[in-house]
């Protein structure tokens, strides 16, 4: 394995830091569990893991060099990071796109690592495209059929089935719920993130809603 001058490593590391923060800066900016400071890191790390591992050993007189072995953990590594961002909220899970996020970013950091320029360049331009011109055209489309609403009901059984099997004859999909207890009153706060038909009748909607048995009131400002 030819030699590798200070500045070339300095280099990888370097455009490694800029390609991992560009990721890392979009996430940040949508306050995601993960932001600037840890794409960063997982991307510099990588490439300094792939440097060691095809430039570490170099001097040492061994029949078999394989310079993927050690990058090799960076792949299977990175799931434990990921599994910290992702978290459950609700019937919700959360987090994924993120998780996502890193370990295309330790992918990017590996082909820096590995000398790779274009190869890294070119898939954090794809990733920080799909990142904000697809996260810009999801949202917009969530936002346009996204209702949120809390229902406060009685704390008895069925409630929550009650409601449910209301929402689903008027094909209304619950994508979201969250049920907060309040023992000394005993109703129960139900919060419901809905994806609604673009002619669903509100109003309509909100007076079937009380007509259910346990209904206590209904609540669209939140």
């Amino acid at each position: 394995m030819p030699p590798i001058s200070e500045t070339d490593i300095v280099l990888r590391l370097v455009i490694s830091c800029i390609l991992g923060g560009l990721i890392g800066f979009e996430r940040e900016n949508l306050e995601r569990p993960a932001g600037l400071r840890t794409h960063i890191l997982v991307c510099v790390g990588s490439a300094l893991i792939m440097l060691v591992s095809i430039y570490g050993f170099a001097n040492y007189e061994t029949v078999n060099k394989d310079p993927g072995r050690i990058a090799a953990q960076v792949v299977s590594g990175i799931g434990f990071l990921g599994a910290g961002t992702i978290l459950r909220e609700g019937l919700t899970v959360t987090g994924l796109t993120t998780a996502a996020s890193l370990w295309v970013v330790a992918g990017i950091g590996l082909a820096i690592g590995s000398g790779l320029f274009f190869v890294g360049i070119a898939g954090t331009a794809l990733v920080f495209l799909t990142l904000v011109l697809f996260g810009q055209m999801e949202r917009r489309h969530w936002n346009r059929y996204r209702n949120r609403i809390k229902i406060v009901v009685r704390d008895q059984p069925g409630q929550l089935g009650r409601i449910a099997l209301f929402f689903g004859q008027h094909n209304i999909s619950i994508k979201n719920v969250t049920m907060h207890h309040i023992l000394e009153q005993k109703v129960i706060n139900l919060e419901f993130v809905l994806i609604m038909p673009a002619d669903t009748d509100m109003i309509k909607i909100f007076a079937e809603l009380t007509e259910i048995d346990g209904v206590l009131s209904i609540d669209k400002s939140w």
